[in-house]
């Protein structure tokens, strides 16, 4: 039975998992969930869960939450619960009804851990952090019982209690479920499920005192919701049994259909860190401008950069579903931006080294306008008007004096066709006292507009160009790697993989189109890369553009 849609995807174990699922009768209907942490900003790992939870949930015909496990006060904030919001739309998804939080259900998770304190499955321990760690044993040695483990129901209900209503300390105590202090999985060791926390929550205020711990919370929420297939990643594996045992022991999920959970891989790209902790150390640092600054793997810095949802959803797909952890070539993520920009991409012309060239036979206070396309292939997209006159900009990568006949630009004494212009020829030019070329002047032929180099006119090259009474100034970001390591993550020091030359700032200028270009959205500057106008700092005053990604990959993308 085809339970998909019919453009089917590449099939994947999580796929092939549901299938059994829905044939079996087990599941009528698929629903998934994203569950992030609304403690950072979302990651291009992120990415991948978003894509697959909300994709699976579209393909299958089913339903996806968007559910905050806000669970931590002290480390959560509200522009993050909004900032996430905003990454999941821009993907190009949508959550199934309301927003919902894990805090929704905290009085449902209070009575939960009630039922499995009255079963003799949870204890209040007044164990410190050390002493636990101790009592806890290490991978070869089993741990050992808590000197409170054995503490009646009755008694333990009564400090829970007093745990509620804030009589004791932080630390002083918390409550754990009685499991397995032998058990070879650690997380199986008599997990803490509540601690006390003095903290304002952003979304319940000071209602509470007493905080769930993840893995108590999560596998509660997904059994609230209805959700049939729980997607996590691969660090959660062995907390699956915690899951389980759970949800196993509270008579509320008695239920063959209930919720279950399924590891996938993690990925790690190249040249990027993908934890949140070390993300934020960057940030507090001011190694980096900010969460969105466009050097960051965040999902906010890469649309600030100018990628498209439809580029990160295609990279997505790409890098697949399995159970191995891999390294991520950085090449593969350019690829599918430049795949979709050279598709979608306007083009526009921008001059980010220029040199002046003063065109001496064509008529000083003239200025033509020429008309170009803003695609080479989609008519739709319409033509741009381009100024031309005397004076023009060339970048100074486009002229030499003399060069080799590999060189196909602007040389003295050759010809080279300006784009969508004229053939022009290099006749001579001034230099400054540091002997750089400051102007190049020239002839043209006016029999040359629209010509094309196959009508039997032997010129070389095409450059790019920008007339110059016209032009815009505008300065040019230029984004190398973050990180000179391919791992920075396994670098005994983040500082020392830190690339000084992540940031290159160039100031030139652009054809006047592009003061009204809109902010993210990415132009092929011909011969030079895909820039966008910068959200933040760019203005009709003040054009700033981001480098997105270069015409070809070169260092570390």
């Amino acid at each position: 039975m085809d339970h998909v849609d019919t453009e089917v995807r590449p099939s994947n174990f999580i796929r092939n998992i549901i299938d059994d699922d829905l044939d079996s009768g087990k599941h009528s209907q698929v629903h998934t969930r994203f569950p992030p942490e609304p403690n950072g900003f979302l990651h291009i790992g992120h990415a991948k869960s978003i894509c697959l939870n909300f994709g699976i949930a579209k393909d299958y015909q089913g339903k996806c939450n968007l559910r905050f496990d806000d669970t931590n006060p002290e480390k959560e904030d509200i522009n993050y619960v909004k900032s996430i919001q905003e990454d999941v739309k821009w993907l190009g998804f949508q959550w199934e009804g309301d927003v919902r939080y894990s805090s929704n259900y905290f009085d449902q998770l209070h009575q939960y851990a009630v039922e499995l304190i009255n079963k003799g499955l949870a204890y209040v321990c007044f164990l410190n952090a050390d002493e636990t760690r101790e009592y806890r044993g290490t991978l070869k040695e089993p741990g050992k019982n808590s000197p409170y483990r054995d503490t009646s129901p009755e008694e333990n209900l009564a400090l829970f209690e007093k745990m509620r209503k804030g009589e004791f300390k932080e630390g002083e105590c918390a409550l754990r479920a009685k499991i397995d202090m032998a058990s070879s999985f650690m997380c199986m060791r008599d997990p803490v499920i509540y601690r006390i926390r003095f903290a304002e929550h952003h979304q319940t205020g000071d209602k509470w005192c007493i905080y769930p711990m993840y893995d108590f919370t999560h596998c509660i929420s997904d059994a609230i919701e209805n959700i049939t297939h729980s997607l996590c990643t691969l660090e959660f594996q062995d907390n699956r049994r915690v899951y389980d045992w759970i949800l196993d022991n509270l008579d509320d999920f008695q239920k063959p259909d209930r919720t279950r959970q399924y590891e996938f891989s993690r990925f790690n790209l190249e040249y990027t860190l993908m934890s949140k902790r070390k993300l934020n150390d960057l940030v507090e640092r001011k190694i980096v401008t900010g969460w969105d600054d466009p050097r960051m793997p965040t999902i906010a810095a890469l649309r600030r950069r100018g990628y498209t949802p439809a580029s990160i959803r295609e990279f997505c797909e790409r890098i697949g579903v399995t159970k191995v952890d891999n390294l991520i070539e950085v090449g593969m993520l350019n690829a599918c931006i430049r795949e979709d920009l050279n598709e979608n991409a306007p083009r526009a012309m921008a001059v980010l080294e220029p040199i002046k060239v003063i065109i001496e036979n064509y008529e000083q206070a003239q200025v033509e306008m020429l008309s170009a396309p803003a695609h080479p292939n989609k008519e739709e997209l319409g033509v741009r008007e381009l100024p031309f006159g005397r004076e023009l900009y060339i970048d100074a990568a486009d002229f030499r004096e003399e060069a080799n006949k590999k060189y196909k630009r602007l040389v003295l004494g050759k010809e080279v066709r300006l784009r969508n212009a004229y053939v022009i020829k290099a006749e001579r030019c001034d230099k400054d006292d540091a002997g750089n070329v400051t102007t190049v002047y020239c002839t043209y032929d006016p029999e040359t507009l629209g010509k094309n180099p196959a009508d039997g006119r032997k010129v070389k090259g095409v450059i790019h160009w920008v007339e110059a009474t016209h032009a815009k100034p505008a300065e040019f970001r230029i984004y190398n790697s973050l990180f000179t390591d391919a791992n920075p993550a396994a670098a005994e020091s983040i500082d020392d993989v830190i690339n000084p030359d992540s940031l290159e700032i160039k100031y030139g200028v652009v054809e006047p189109s592009l003061v009204n270009a809109v902010a993210e959205k990415a132009y092929q500057f011909e011969r030079e890369g895909y820039f966008c106008a910068d959200s933040k700092d760019s203005s009709a005053d003040h054009l700033v553009f981001n480098l997105t990604v270069a015409l070809r990959d070169t260092f570390a993308g």
